[in-house]
Protein backbone atom coordinates (compact mmCIF):
# COMPACT_ATOMS: atom_id res chain seq x y z
CA UNK A 1 0.00 0.00 0.00
CA UNK A 2 2.92 2.38 0.62
CA UNK A 3 3.57 2.52 -3.13
CA UNK A 4 0.26 4.34 -3.58
CA UNK A 5 1.87 7.45 -2.08
CA UNK A 6 3.74 8.03 -5.35
CA UNK A 7 2.02 5.68 -7.82
CA UNK A 8 -1.56 6.76 -8.57
CA UNK A 9 -1.70 4.24 -11.42
CA UNK A 10 -1.77 1.45 -8.81
CA UNK A 11 -4.58 2.90 -6.68
CA UNK A 12 -7.58 1.06 -8.11
CA UNK A 13 -6.02 -2.37 -8.53
CA UNK A 14 -4.36 -2.38 -5.10
CA UNK A 15 -7.45 -1.09 -3.30
CA UNK A 16 -9.57 -3.68 -5.11
CA UNK A 17 -7.51 -6.71 -4.06
CA UNK A 18 -7.12 -5.28 -0.54
CA UNK A 19 -10.84 -5.91 -0.01
CA UNK A 20 -10.16 -9.65 0.00
CA UNK A 21 -7.27 -9.77 2.46
CA UNK A 22 -9.30 -11.66 5.07
CA UNK A 23 -10.13 -14.65 2.86
CA UNK A 24 -8.14 -14.52 -0.38
CA UNK A 25 -8.69 -17.16 -3.05
CA UNK A 26 -6.47 -18.29 -5.92
CA UNK A 27 -8.04 -15.65 -8.16
CA UNK A 28 -7.01 -12.89 -5.75
CA UNK A 29 -3.48 -14.28 -5.43
CA UNK A 30 -3.21 -14.34 -9.23
CA UNK A 31 -4.39 -10.72 -9.37
CA UNK A 32 -1.76 -9.67 -6.82
CA UNK A 33 0.95 -11.45 -8.81
CA UNK A 34 -0.11 -9.59 -11.94
CA UNK A 35 0.10 -6.29 -10.07
CA UNK A 36 3.59 -7.19 -8.87
CA UNK A 37 4.66 -8.03 -12.43
CA UNK A 38 3.40 -4.63 -13.56
CA UNK A 39 5.30 -2.94 -10.72
CA UNK A 40 8.46 -4.83 -11.69
CA UNK A 41 8.11 -3.68 -15.29
CA UNK A 42 7.48 -0.05 -14.29
CA UNK A 43 9.61 0.16 -11.16
CA UNK A 44 11.35 3.32 -12.39
CA UNK A 45 8.13 5.28 -12.88
CA UNK A 46 7.40 8.23 -10.62
CA UNK A 47 6.05 11.77 -10.34
CA UNK A 48 8.37 14.64 -11.21
CA UNK A 49 7.53 18.13 -9.97
CA UNK A 50 9.18 21.26 -11.32
CA UNK A 51 9.56 24.53 -9.49
CA UNK A 52 7.79 27.60 -10.80
CA UNK A 53 5.07 25.83 -12.76
CA UNK A 54 1.36 26.59 -12.67
CA UNK A 55 -0.04 26.17 -9.14
CA UNK A 56 -3.74 26.03 -10.03
CA UNK A 57 -5.60 23.24 -8.22
CA UNK A 58 -8.00 21.24 -10.41
CA UNK A 59 -9.88 18.07 -9.51
CA UNK A 60 -11.65 15.21 -11.28
CA UNK A 61 -14.36 13.10 -9.69
CA UNK A 62 -15.79 9.83 -10.99
CA UNK A 63 -17.63 6.70 -9.93
CA UNK A 64 -18.63 3.37 -11.37
CA UNK A 65 -22.10 2.02 -10.57
CA UNK A 66 -22.67 -1.05 -8.39
CA UNK A 67 -19.31 -2.41 -9.44
CA UNK A 68 -18.92 -4.71 -6.43
CA UNK A 69 -20.83 -7.88 -7.31
CA UNK A 70 -21.04 -9.00 -3.67
CA UNK A 71 -22.76 -6.00 -2.06
CA UNK A 72 -23.48 -3.86 -5.18
CA UNK A 73 -21.72 -0.83 -3.78
CA UNK A 74 -20.01 1.61 -6.14
CA UNK A 75 -16.40 2.74 -6.21
CA UNK A 76 -15.54 6.44 -5.97
CA UNK A 77 -12.38 7.96 -7.31
CA UNK A 78 -10.83 11.40 -7.49
CA UNK A 79 -7.63 12.98 -8.74
CA UNK A 80 -6.27 16.45 -8.01
CA UNK A 81 -3.67 18.10 -10.20
CA UNK A 82 -1.46 21.08 -9.55
CA UNK A 83 -0.15 22.18 -12.90
CA UNK A 84 0.33 18.97 -14.89
CA UNK A 85 1.07 16.59 -12.00
CA UNK A 86 -1.15 14.64 -9.65
CA UNK A 87 -0.85 15.65 -5.99
CA UNK A 88 -3.76 13.76 -4.42
CA UNK A 89 -5.81 10.75 -5.47
CA UNK A 90 -8.14 8.16 -4.01
CA UNK A 91 -9.96 4.98 -4.99
CA UNK A 92 -12.48 3.84 -2.39
CA UNK A 93 -15.68 1.84 -2.18
CA UNK A 94 -18.68 3.93 -1.21
CA UNK A 95 -20.21 3.30 2.24
CA UNK A 96 -23.78 2.87 0.97
CA UNK A 97 -25.64 1.21 -1.88
CA UNK A 98 -26.77 3.81 -4.41
CA UNK A 99 -29.91 3.59 -6.53
CA UNK A 100 -28.65 5.33 -9.67
CA UNK A 101 -25.50 6.44 -11.44
CA UNK A 102 -26.39 10.04 -10.58
CA UNK A 103 -26.47 9.25 -6.87
CA UNK A 104 -23.16 7.37 -7.07
CA UNK A 105 -21.53 10.26 -8.94
CA UNK A 106 -23.00 12.80 -6.51
CA UNK A 107 -21.52 10.98 -3.51
CA UNK A 108 -18.17 10.75 -5.28
CA UNK A 109 -18.26 14.48 -6.05
CA UNK A 110 -19.11 15.31 -2.42
CA UNK A 111 -16.10 13.35 -1.17
CA UNK A 112 -13.95 15.02 -3.81
CA UNK A 113 -15.16 18.46 -2.69
CA UNK A 114 -14.13 17.76 0.92
CA UNK A 115 -10.63 16.89 -0.24
CA UNK A 116 -10.57 19.99 -2.45
CA UNK A 117 -11.22 22.31 0.50
CA UNK A 118 -8.45 20.68 2.53
CA UNK A 119 -5.92 20.85 -0.32
CA UNK A 120 -6.84 24.46 -1.06
CA UNK A 121 -6.11 25.49 2.51
CA UNK A 122 -2.71 23.79 2.38
CA UNK A 123 -1.81 25.54 -0.88
CA UNK A 124 -2.92 28.88 0.55
CA UNK A 125 -0.41 28.46 3.37
CA UNK A 126 2.57 27.35 1.28
CA UNK A 127 2.08 29.46 -1.86
CA UNK A 128 0.90 32.88 -2.94
CA UNK A 129 -2.19 31.60 -4.75
CA UNK A 130 -5.35 33.61 -4.07
CA UNK A 131 -8.03 31.67 -5.87
CA UNK A 132 -11.20 31.09 -3.90
CA UNK A 133 -13.11 28.87 -6.35
CA UNK A 134 -11.85 25.36 -7.10
CA UNK A 135 -12.77 23.70 -10.38
CA UNK A 136 -13.92 20.08 -10.26
CA UNK A 137 -14.76 18.04 -13.36
CA UNK A 138 -17.50 15.41 -13.52
CA UNK A 139 -18.79 13.44 -16.52
CA UNK A 140 -22.38 13.17 -15.25
CA UNK A 141 -24.64 16.11 -16.18
CA UNK A 142 -27.38 15.11 -13.73
CA UNK A 143 -24.92 15.25 -10.84
CA UNK A 144 -23.93 18.79 -11.79
CA UNK A 145 -27.59 19.85 -11.96
CA UNK A 146 -28.28 18.19 -8.60
CA UNK A 147 -25.40 20.06 -6.98
CA UNK A 148 -26.92 23.39 -8.08
CA UNK A 149 -30.55 22.57 -7.24
CA UNK A 150 -31.51 23.23 -3.59
CA UNK A 151 -34.92 21.55 -4.00
CA UNK A 152 -35.35 17.97 -2.81
CA UNK A 153 -37.24 15.76 -5.24
CA UNK A 154 -38.15 12.11 -5.57
CA UNK A 155 -34.80 10.92 -6.87
CA UNK A 156 -32.63 12.72 -4.33
CA UNK A 157 -34.64 13.07 -1.11
CA UNK A 158 -33.22 9.82 0.30
CA UNK A 159 -29.55 10.85 -0.13
CA UNK A 160 -27.83 11.30 3.23
CA UNK A 161 -27.62 14.93 4.32
CA UNK A 162 -23.83 14.76 4.73
CA UNK A 163 -23.40 14.40 0.98
CA UNK A 164 -25.37 17.61 0.35
CA UNK A 165 -22.33 19.46 1.70
CA UNK A 166 -21.48 19.77 -2.01
CA UNK A 167 -24.53 21.98 -2.56
CA UNK A 168 -23.40 24.46 0.08
CA UNK A 169 -19.92 24.68 -1.41
CA UNK A 170 -21.37 25.27 -4.88
CA UNK A 171 -23.79 27.90 -3.58
CA UNK A 172 -21.01 29.73 -1.71
CA UNK A 173 -18.82 29.77 -4.82
CA UNK A 174 -16.06 27.67 -3.27
CA UNK A 175 -16.54 24.82 -5.72
CA UNK A 176 -17.28 25.02 -9.44
CA UNK A 177 -18.50 21.70 -10.83
CA UNK A 178 -18.03 21.49 -14.60
CA UNK A 179 -18.82 18.80 -17.13
CA UNK A 180 -16.19 16.81 -19.02
CA UNK A 181 -16.54 13.94 -21.45
CA UNK A 182 -15.88 10.38 -20.32
CA UNK A 183 -12.87 10.27 -22.64
CA UNK A 184 -11.31 13.16 -20.68
CA UNK A 185 -12.28 11.91 -17.22
CA UNK A 186 -8.89 11.46 -15.55
CA UNK A 187 -10.43 9.94 -12.41
CA UNK A 188 -11.72 7.03 -14.52
CA UNK A 189 -8.44 5.25 -13.77
CA UNK A 190 -9.46 5.19 -10.08
CA UNK A 191 -12.84 3.48 -10.50
CA UNK A 192 -12.54 0.55 -12.88
CA UNK A 193 -10.27 -1.65 -14.96
CA UNK A 194 -9.50 0.07 -18.27
CA UNK A 195 -8.22 -1.03 -21.63
CA UNK A 196 -4.46 -0.79 -22.09
CA UNK A 197 -4.80 2.25 -24.37
CA UNK A 198 -7.00 4.17 -21.91
CA UNK A 199 -4.86 3.16 -18.95
CA UNK A 200 -1.66 4.43 -20.58
CA UNK A 201 -3.38 7.64 -21.67
CA UNK A 202 -4.59 8.52 -18.19
CA UNK A 203 -1.31 7.44 -16.63
CA UNK A 204 0.47 9.97 -18.81
CA UNK A 205 -2.08 12.64 -17.85
CA UNK A 206 -1.32 12.00 -14.17
CA UNK A 207 2.28 13.00 -14.82
CA UNK A 208 3.98 9.63 -14.31
CA UNK A 209 7.34 9.45 -16.04
CA UNK A 210 10.14 6.97 -16.40
CA UNK A 211 12.82 8.07 -13.94
CA UNK A 212 16.40 7.54 -15.08
CA UNK A 213 18.28 7.01 -11.84
CA UNK A 214 21.70 7.20 -13.50
CA UNK A 215 21.13 10.71 -14.87
CA UNK A 216 19.11 11.74 -11.82
CA UNK A 217 16.44 13.18 -14.08
CA UNK A 218 12.98 12.24 -15.29
CA UNK A 219 12.33 11.96 -18.98
CA UNK A 220 9.08 11.13 -20.73
CA UNK A 221 9.20 7.96 -22.77
CA UNK A 222 8.76 8.26 -26.49
CA UNK A 223 5.08 7.46 -27.24
CA UNK A 224 5.83 4.25 -29.13
CA UNK A 225 8.31 3.00 -26.56
CA UNK A 226 5.97 3.89 -23.71
CA UNK A 227 3.14 1.89 -25.25
CA UNK A 228 5.36 -1.17 -25.81
CA UNK A 229 6.78 -0.92 -22.30
CA UNK A 230 3.33 -0.68 -20.70
CA UNK A 231 1.95 -3.50 -22.84
CA UNK A 232 4.81 -5.80 -21.84
CA UNK A 233 4.30 -5.00 -18.16
CA UNK A 234 0.53 -5.45 -18.31
CA UNK A 235 0.59 -8.71 -20.25
CA UNK A 236 3.47 -10.28 -18.30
Amino acid sequence: MYLLATRPDLAFSVCLVARFMERPTEIHVAAVKRILRYVKGTVSYGLWFEKGKDDELVGWSDSDYAGDLDDRKSTSGYVFMVGSKAVSWCSKKQPIVTLSTTEAEFIAAANCACQAIWLSRILDHISSRKKDCITLYCDNSSTIKLSKNPVMHGRSKHIDVRFHFLRDLTKDGKIQLLHCSSFEQTADIMTKALSLESFCKFRDVLGLYYCNAHKQACQAYEPGLLARHARAAAVA
